[in-house]
């Protein structure tokens, strides 16, 4: 038998930190996940999957992980039935996650926040927008591109 979960997709909020009344750090937080695929003519859907951290992957998700970040979870899918306020039997699907994983780079973070605010484009002294081939990509900066070839010394490699 195997029960195996992994999963990567965007924070729907950030992480925060509980503990149980004997001490243990657990948190959950919901992953909006996209579908590969849509029908013809449709738009692609989006699964909202909760998840739940227990002590050091709960610690380590409350301090770095914040929402509308790209994370990935590695775990396992859990169900347990609980009685609602009205008597209800309710059953939940949860994943307890073993590892949690960046899925981008802090850089891929910011420029994901700065792409979701809506950016005019510019305009000359008169009020009248410039063409489209003017408009600048505000999340691209030309220093992006300088790197710096690190010397190699043989003598250093294990090989």
């Amino acid at each position: 038998m195997l029960n195996k979960v992994v999963l990567m997709g965007r924070l729907v909020a950030s992480p925060e930190l509980r503990h149980t009344p004997t001490g243990l750090a657990v948190t959950s937080f919901t992953l909006a996940v996209n579908r590969d695929f849509a029908r013809q003519g449709e738009e692609r859907s989006t699964d909202f999957i909760d998840v739940v951290a227990w002590r050091n992957n709960a610690e380590f998700a409350a301090k770095y992980f914040s929402k509308g970040q790209l994370v990935a979870v590695d775990g396992v899918l859990q169900t347990r039935s609980y009685q609602d306020k009205n008597g209800v039997n309710r059953k939940v699907f949860e994943v307890v996650a073993d590892r949690l994983h960046f899925a981008e780079s802090k850089k891929d973070t910011a420029s994901f926040s700065e792409s979701r605010s809506v950016v005019s484009p510019p305009e000359d002294g008169a009020g009248n927008v410039s063409s489209k081939s003017e408009a600048v990509d505000s999340s691209f900066q030309s220093g992006d591109l300088d790197f710096t070839e690190l010397p190699v010394d043989d003598d250093d490699l294990p090989f």
